[in-house]
Parts: C-alpha cells; structure tokens; sequence
C-alpha cells in the first residue's frame, strides 16, 4: 500500500494577536499633514526607480508611524515619518545584495549619522543622500541622549542586517532561541523605540536598567512576532526565509498552522507579562518617572500601531486587510517563479 501525498495546505489562520490587548487605535492628529510633506520629500530624492518607489508609497509607511507615534509633536511626528522611508529603503536594498554590499551600505549609513554635517562625496548613492538630509533635520528637536540612543541602536541595527546577508550567502540557518536573537535586531525595532524618546532626556542607567530592559524586550518581541505572522504569506511567496513563522516549522517541525498557533501563543504571553511588569518599575525622580512612564506606554502603542498598520497598509495583505482582520483566514499564495 503506498503512502498518501500530504498537499500543502491551502489556507491559515491567524492568531487573534488583538485579543486581550488594553491599548485602542489611535492616530497622531498631524498624520496627514505630515505625511504628505515627509513623502514628497523622500520622492524628491529619486531613491529609486518609479516603479519601486510607488510600490513603496503604496504601503503607507507613514501610517505606521501615524499609528506607531500618535502623541508626538509635529517636529518628532516628521522625524519618525522621514525614519521610516530611510529604514524601508535600506532594507528593499540589503534584501538583494551579499553581505560585503550590504556592509558598504551600514558603514555609510554609520558615517552619516556620528558626522552629520560633514560635505559628502561628489556622487554618493541615493542612500547617503536620504539618510544625511533625515538626520540632520532630525537633529535640532532631539535631546542628546536621545541622538546618541538612536546611533547607538542603528549601529545594532546594521550590523545584524550584515549578518542576516552572511547567513542568506552561506545559507546557515539558526535554532529558533538564535534566531530570535538576531530577529530583534535585524527588525529595526529599537532605532523605532529610541525615538519615542526624543523630547525626553532619559539617561542611559534608566534605559538600561534591568526592569525597563526587560518590559522593553517583551515590546520587541511582541512587534517582531506580529510582523513575521502578518508578513508571511508574501514573504514565503517570494522564497524570503528571514521569519520566525518558517523558522518555528522547521525547527520545531510544525505544520503552518500549528507554527501560528505556537508564535500567538507566545505573543499573549509577552502581552500579559508587558502590562503586568509595568507595576515593578522603580523610581528615580518626579521628572524621570514621568518620562520613564510615558516612554513605557509609548512603547505599547507603538506596538498597537504596528499591528493595526499590517492590516491598513497594502503591505501584507493587499486590499483586503480590514477584511481579513475581521474573519483572520489568509489564502495561500502560491511561490513566485
């Protein structure tokens, strides 16, 4: 008797990563305002082809930081608009390049960011001019330990976008634990983070205190599961393996469903650890708690925000985000040749 052939499944369903979660939607009242100055401005720097550049616009990266930041001041609202191209156009660039490319990019992007008024070279890539016009005009509105926070963390940021290069050309894959590790940095998250801080002057023995340490890495956690959830389908459809969705499968030998089920209930227990956590926070002073409390719930609407981006963005689901939000059943797509 021969062995039945197991097809692939056809369809899957989310996890519900909004139940339970205390913080509503909310959208900063200068989104629109805003956005259509940060997005001509990113266009009037010809980063890309038009076509990708649609593409992009098209996904409504500024709606996430609408989303993601919705107290911010007009001047902080455009410098979280404007990160958010920079962001997104490096990683469309770094996705098709090897590593030794990718490192050019990060050591560039590094270069802009500690000597910001330096004169650039005649004929820098499109990359050296978004990011030097972004941080300069991001500047003037930041406290400085918010500046050294931010550069800090985006020379996190693109040292494990190499290293996600080097693991694509060596094809090396990583148990789950590992490469959740290396997820939290290469999802951009804490550069994202470090500007809820900009008006703050949070020093670093606060924001590297074990407990806003830990409340801070259950935040990451929660963002990174709910892209890679969110974002599977299109990026399975493309060969993309960088997500912890296919990661739990293999490593964990899961079937889809049951590496969704697995990944949402992970989430739930981040979201009830974040939220009960927020009650061991010591105290410093009448100013820095009030900073520290502000920056810790920033920190969850920037997690509501990014969920509620997933679906009202075309980036994931195409027209039909609100929709699949509703009823969370999500129709395979089949690989890109």
């Amino acid at each position: 008797m021969s062995t039945p052939v197991l097809c692939p499944p056809s369809s899957f369903t989310l996890p519900d990563l909004f139940e339970g979660w205390p913080l509503p939607r909310a959208i900063n009242s200068l989104y629109e305002e805003v956005g259509s100055e940060s997005q001509a401005w990113f266009s009037s720097l010809e980063p890309f082809e038009q076509k990708l550049l649609a593409a992009l616009i098209k996904c409504r990266f500024g709606l996430l930081a609408g989303l993601s930041y919705p107290n911010a001041s007009r001047e902080h609202l455009r410098t979280g608009y404007d990160m958010m191209f920079a962001l997104w156009m490096v990683d469309e660039i770094s996705d098709r390049q090897c590593a030794d490319d990718v490192q050019k990019g990060a050591d560039l992007i590094m270069d802009i960011l500690r000597n910001p008024y330096d004169s650039r070279p005649e004929g820098e890539s499109a990359l050296g001019t978004v990011w030097q016009s972004f941080w300069s005009r991001a500047l003037p509105s930041a406290s400085p330990s918010a500046a050294h926070r931010f550069v800090e963390e985006m020379q996190i940021w693109v040292n494990s976008v190499v290293q996600e290069a080097t693991d694509r050309d060596h094809l090396i894959t990583r148990t789950f634990d590992d490469f959740l590790l290396l997820r939290r940095q290469t999802g951009g998250v804490m550069p994202c983070f470090a500007m809820i801080g900009l008006g703050m002057d949070l020093p670093d023995s606060v924001i590297k205190h074990p407990a806003i340490v830990a409340l801070t890495t259950h935040a990451i956690d929660m963002v990174i599961l709910s892209n890679d959830i969110y974002s599977y389908n299109v990026e399975q459809a493309r060969g993309d393996h960088h997500n912890l969705v296919i990661t739990a499968m293999r490593k964990r030998r899961l079937d889809l469903q049951g590496a969704m089920d697995y990944l949402g209930q992970r989430y739930h227990r981040l979201r009830d650890a974040f939220f009960d956590h927020m009650h061991d926070i010591p105290s410093w002073s009448p100013e820095i708690d009030a900073d520290v409390k502000e920056y810790l719930v920033e920190m969850g609407r920037w997690v509501t925000g990014n969920m509620y981006w997933s679906f009202e963005s075309e980036r994931y689901f195409g027209p039909h985000g609100l929709e699949i939000r509703e009823h969370r059943n999500v129709i395979l797509l089949p690989r890109q040749a």
